[in-house]
């Protein structure tokens, strides 16, 4: 028996919580914007009015404007998308437990063993869930139903806002057959066109073709491919209430200014390693490993580097020196940089440690240091305290914890 999950997306989420905000933009085209004086100048989420007017996430404020003279822009509020998210994935949890997150606007749920309680089919309880979502909140969604994670997904990004459509395993390839290879979750626009090259430029032709000819150009991702396509899958949908640890937890930004000095990258770096630390504690994880990555103010080209660390870690002047000693290997001065940002990686619990005769006891104070900052930050706010360099300028002093809060990155 096939499984019967959903794929719930949130409609616009972030411009219909700021229009419910806002009733007297109802009708207007609208977006959310960040602060161009920070230079985030750019489209966090817009309505389907700005949409329709050719309004792109991601692009410039002055683009967005020009291309809809009438649009209203209006920042970002994350704690109440943070309260919205909340509610609506608790309504979720009334048709079933295991309700898997996407981010804040995206979740899968798998309601197979719900149907007879509810005594209806995947479509019938899609509707449901959307009309209680929409009764309790005001908010609309628009539900994929299917038998895969990967096709579920792609259902509900077919028809917006507010609807519900399935796919099932007898019609699915007759709705989605000629659709490009990435329509699908897993596939990039830079995969796509590599199966262009090989002739494969629908999800048909990736169904019908050769495993192993996909094995030899791509690797260890060609049978999951070839798997998404032909509606083959066994992730299974996780509980709600099991967490599972990050891989990495990482933080960055792009300056009020451009930065043209290693003592400019640095102030910078030392403030994102502080947020980076504080994720890690709170997360009860350490790392072994940091990453540093920049873009280059002139070319806006990016690049990143990864090494390893002697012993797992969650002291931020640690990750803040290990992350400033990659710099020389991604960009010299004076080419200015627009922004940075640092990586913890190869995340641990701290069960298993190497342990070291040097540095033990330091490593302890750093420790109940780090904690007793976490505990003054968690009281009166992030940028409570700062470390003397901070002082210097200003480079660093809007960042706080939601600078990589954005609904593109997930």
């Amino acid at each position: 028996m096939d499984r019967v999950i959903l794929h719930c997306d949130l409609n616009n989420f972030y411009a219909s919580v700021e229009q419910k905000a806002h009733p007297e933009y109802d009708g207007m085209p609208l977006a959310v914007c960040g602060d161009p004086e920070q230079r985030h100048g750019i489209v966090l989420a817009k309505n389907m009015l700005a949409k329709a007017a050719g309004v792109a996430t991601g692009e410039a404020i002055w683009i967005s404007k020009k291309k809809c003279p009438g649009i209203v822009f209006v920042p970002p509020h994350y704690d109440e998308y943070v309260r919205y998210s909340k509610q609506v994935f608790g309504i979720y949890t009334e048709f079933t437990d295991r309700v898997e997150s996407f981010g804040l606007d995206e979740c899968w749920l798998d309601v197979t063993g719900s149907l007879k309680l509810f005594g209806c089919d995947g479509k019938a309880l899609g509707d449901r869930i959307r009309e209680t979502v929409k009764a309790r909140t005001g908010l609309t969604i628009s539900v994929g139903v299917s038998f895969t994670k990967v096709l579920a997904k792609l259902g509900s990004d077919l028809k917006k806002p507010d609807a519900t459509v399935v796919l099932d395993r007898e019609h699915y390839m007759d709705v989605i057959g000629d659709m490009s290879p990435s329509e699908l979750i897993m596939i990039g626009k830079s995969t796509s066109r590599k199966l262009e090259l090989l002739g494969i430029r629908t999800i048909r032709a990736l169904a019908a073709a050769d495993r192993g000819m996909l094995r030899e150009h791509f690797g260890i991702v060609a049978d999951k491919m070839s798997d998404a396509a032909r509606g083959i899958e066994t992730d299974e949908v996780r509980l709600y209430y099991d967490k599972r640890a990050p891989k990495s937890v990482s933080h960055g930004t792009t300056t009020p200014r451009d930065m043209t000095s290693e003592e400019d990258v640095r102030i910078v770096v030392y403030a994102l390693a502080e947020l980076v630390a504080m994720r890690l504690r709170r997360y009860g994880l350490s790392a072994e490993g940091v990453g540093l990555s920049v873009r280059e103010a002139a070319t806006l080209s990016f690049r990143s580097a990864q090494c390893s660390l002697s012993s797992p870690t969650t002291d931020a002047s640690v990750i803040a020196e290990k992350a400033m000693s990659l710099l020389p290997k991604l960009h010299s001065f004076p080419q200015p940089l627009r922004s940075v940002t640092v990586a913890a990686t190869k995340l641990s619990d701290g069960s298993v440690t190497q342990l070291s005769i040097f540095g033990t006891e330091r490593d302890e104070k750093e420790e109940m240091l780090g904690k007793s900052l976490d505990a003054i930050r968690e009281k009166y706010g992030y940028k409570a305290v700062k470390r003397g360099l901070m002082l210097k300028n200003d480079l660093a002093n809007n960042l706080h914890e939601d600078d990589d809060f954005l609904p593109f990155k997930r």
